[in-house]
């Protein structure tokens, strides 16, 4: 069930790859989004700006989880290319040891600091109460998020993207239909929404586990593939804590644009929440495409096919292009008719603000492409830290747009925030990701 992607032609791979992966991200946006729909339309727009405003930190802390759990499989990715098995069992035994350290001290520490995040992020008090109750719960099911990404990004790493598709399809439902359990039946309001979350990653972690033990034992250690040493350890946070960073960095930015968004009031708190859903699940083909770029480069490193890197890395960087292009005028034309998902149609303020946010975001989209493609193609080369950088940069740029132009502004300096952090971000990553590939292929 695992895929080579040392042999064959680059594109068909990673298409292949890329689709299950594509269908996953979705079904997992499609199901964030009809959470923000069921509470919009049933629990009213104050309900839904409780939601909205903490989405920054939660990008933030699941991101970095996601991030690490990603990092820990690049030398997954890398040994299974080279066909050392037994290095590439030794490297999953230690990202199983990490990842439970970090899932402990991330849920105590996340779960005891909520009221000073909430306070960090200027949340109204007229919906602070609902807000807490969605971020704390949220933090403490982070254990089962962070064992679906570990085992999904280890499966990926392998080539298979079709297994973590499965269970999160399963999972999406059950979290839409546990959405109007818990908050149409129980009476939950906000809490049964992040209830209904928790619950529904805990089921597709748990199978994901169960499906390795019984299908998938060549990724089992064994007992001489158990032993642990710190030059290991060293190597698999070398790797994953720059990952998990990155998207910490990238978040950072997000909280101060979002604190400095939640200050002009709840009519844009809820418009940008609305446009915020709309925005992560157009940006799902950017992931998918760039992961499948990072485990095609990692693989073939391992392979030491320097051809096939460059092959790979520029076919994957036009498909991220293109896709940007095609995305960004739709956002254009129809920003509007798609907010209308969130937002009922006499919240004439609140529509216009999605809309106006849509809109802006869609003349740059394109950059998306260059700056997943290389960020992700860095990475999965063995470079996290330089990669890093580029979060860096989003972070200085939604910062100094947040503090300078929004005073000023307003709303429309939140709406060019984005765009200028993605522009920022690729005049680095671009020729950083050039060099790192031109090294590799240079070094085998």
């Amino acid at each position: 069930m695992t895929k080579d992607m040392t042999k064959g032609s680059p594109i068909q791979l990673m298409l292949r790859f890329a689709i299950p992966l594509l269908i996953g991200n979705l079904l997992q946006q499609t199901y964030n989004m009809m959470d923000a729909a069921i509470v919009g339309r049933f629990l009213g727009a104050d309900a839904l700006a409780s939601v909205g405003s903490t989405s920054s930190v939660q990008f933030l802390v699941l991101g970095f989880c996601s991030g690490i759990c990603n990092g820990f499989a690049i030398p997954v990715a890398r040994y299974f290319g080279a066909g050392d098995y037994g290095r590439m069992r030794n490297c999953i035994i230690h990202a199983l040891i990490l990842t439970a350290g970090a899932a402990a001290v991330l849920t105590a520490a996340c779960a005891l600091l909520c009221p000073q995040i909430l306070h960090i992020l200027s949340i109204t008090e007229d919906i602070y109460e609902d807000a807490y109750w969605y971020l704390l719960i949220i933090f403490l099911g982070m254990p089962f998020t962070l064992l679906y990404n570990l085992l999904s990004s280890i499966l990926r790493a392998v080539g298979d993207s079709k297994t973590p598709f499965v269970f999160l399809a399963f999972s999406a439902a059950l979290n839409i239909g546990l959405d109007l359990l818990c908050i149409l039946v129980f009476s939950w309001g906000c809490a049964g929404a992040a209830i209904a979350t928790i619950t529904s990653q805990a089921v597709s972690g748990i199978c994901c586990l169960v499906f390795i033990f019984k299908r998938f034992t060549s990724l089992l250690p064994t007992h001489k593939d158990q032993h642990l040493t710190g030059t290991t350890f060293a190597m698999m946070l070398g790797m994953g804590v720059p990952m998990g960073l990155q998207f910490s960095i990238t978040a950072i930015g997000s909280m101060v644009m979002q604190s400095a968004n939640n200050g002009l009031g709840s009519v844009y708190v809820s418009g940008f929440t609305a446009a915020s859903r709309i925005k992560q699940f157009v940006m799902s083909p950017f992931d998918a495409i760039a992961t499948s770029v990072s485990v095609f480069c990692s693989q073939n490193a391992g392979a030491r096919e320097a051809g096939r890197i460059r092959k790979g890395f520029s076919q994957g960087l036009i498909a991220g292009v293109v896709y940007g292009l095609i995305a960004g005028i739709i956002m254009i034309l129809f920003g509007r008719i798609l907010s209308m998902l969130f937002v009922s149609a006499d919240s004439v303020q609140v529509l216009d603000a999605s809309a106006q946010y849509l809109r802006y975001m869609g003349y740059f989209f394109w950059s998306l492409g260059f700056l997943n493609v290389c960020r992700m193609c860095t990475q999965g080369l063995g470079y996290s830290g330089r990669a890093v950088i580029s979060g860096i940069m989003e972070m200085i740029a939604r910062t100094f747009v947040s503090f300078v132009f929004v005073g000023a502004y307003g709303y429309t300096a939140i709406c060019w925030a984005d765009q200028t952090a993605w522009i920022m971000a690729c005049i680095y990553i671009v020729p950083m990701c050039l060099y790192c590939i031109r090294k590799v292929c240079r070094d085998m």
